[in-house]
Order: C-alpha cells, then structure tokens, then sequence
C-alpha cells in the first residue's frame, strides 16, 4: 500500500518505522520469525507434554518398585526417604516413634565434624532419649544407658553407637514386621502392584 497524500495513515507508519533505529526493526523481524516457526510447529508443544508424562509414569515406576523394595529388609526400608516417612507414620499409631527418632538423630549425629557442636549434641541427645525418664526416652536396657552416659565425656562419633544397635535391633524385630502386615503398607504395595501391572498390559 503507497500513498503520498498528506495525512495518508500509511504515510505516518512508513514516517514512524523509519525513525526508529535499527537494531529495533532487526529485533522485531527476528522476533517475528521465531514466533512464526513456534506456530507452524504444533507438535513441539507435543512432545514438551510427551516428555514431562514420561517422567511422570517413570517417578510411579522407581516409587512402585521402591514400596515393595521394603518388605525385602529393615536397610531398605531405612535407605529409602519416604520409606522412613511411612515407617515413622505407622510407629505413631504404636506410640513408639521416639525409635526412629532416635536412630534419625544418631545418623545425623554421626556427619557432625565440629566437636564443640559434637559436644553439645551428644548431651542434647541424651537428655532427649537417652537418659533414665527423658522426655522420650527410649527402650534400652540400663547397662547400655550407662556406656553411653560415659562415652559422653569424651563425645566423639560413636558415643551414641551401642544404643542405637540396640534400638535399630529392636525396631527391625518388633516394629517393623508389624508394619509390614499393617493395613496402610498393605495399601501401598496393592497400589504399586496394580501399576506393575497396568505397565504390562501397556507394554
């Protein structure tokens, strides 16, 4: 469209674009382009969702096979982060999570390289599950309470060791085969069962 009469629109617009610089029609042009080959590809917004759906099924996979990992043993169950979660939600309806809790904070115990922090850690554990009625003292047999008293004097890393075999020991044995036959865990492996096999059938 050409017009050479005063006040023609296309007059004013040609008088407009060539003011500004160039660099901004260069930017405009390739935004236009880029934009152009987004529209005429409709499969990329296709393959965008293919993608995250495929993650998506392989995080049910590993979380499918992860839940029936833990009937295997107590250290898969342990390994796994939200296999300590269910374990920890199924102690509570037992009024025993004080266990794991202190199991948890021996791990975390243990990566501790500060020794004032040791220190100061190790007395805080004891005070909390250790020690004869702490607030959430745990089932440990009074000779083994006694060590670990001791050990306390020279904190180091392992101070906490012998009573955290002895809860580990009675969680595994006591605890744990419970929660294998409960009916939250028996719900979960129903759940990552039938999604074994719905992938079969697809398969």
């Amino acid at each position: 469209m050409s017009c050479w009469m005063p006040g023609c629109p296309a007059l004013s617009m040609c008088w407009g674009l060539a003011t500004l610089p160039i660099t901004c029609l260069e930017r405009a042009k390739d935004l236009k382009t880029r934009l152009g080959i987004l529209l005429h590809k409709p499969e990329l917004g296709q393959r965008i969702g293919t993608s995250s759906k495929l993650q998506l099924v392989s995080r049910r996979r590993d979380s499918s096979r992860e839940v029936l990992e833990w009937r295997e043993s107590f250290d898969q169950l342990l390994k796994s982060k939200s296999g300590v979660t269910a374990f920890h939600t199924f102690l509570k309806t037992e009024f025993s999570e004080e266990n794991l809790d202190f199991w948890l904070a021996c791990e975390d115990f243990k990566k501790t390289r500060s020794k004032t922090k040791l220190a100061s850690k190790a007395n805080r554990i004891f005070e909390e599950f250790v020690q004869s009625e702490a607030p959430r003292e745990v089932n440990i047999d009074h000779e083994t309470r006694e060590i670990t008293r001791k050990n306390l004097s020279g904190a180091t890393s392992t101070c906490f060791n012998e009573a955290q075999a002895k809860t580990r020991t009675l969680m595994e044995k006591d605890s744990y085969p419970r929660f294998l036959k409960s009916a939250s865990y028996q719900d979960m492996t129903k759940q990552a069962t039938s999604r074994g096999i719905s992938k079969r059938s697809h398969t």
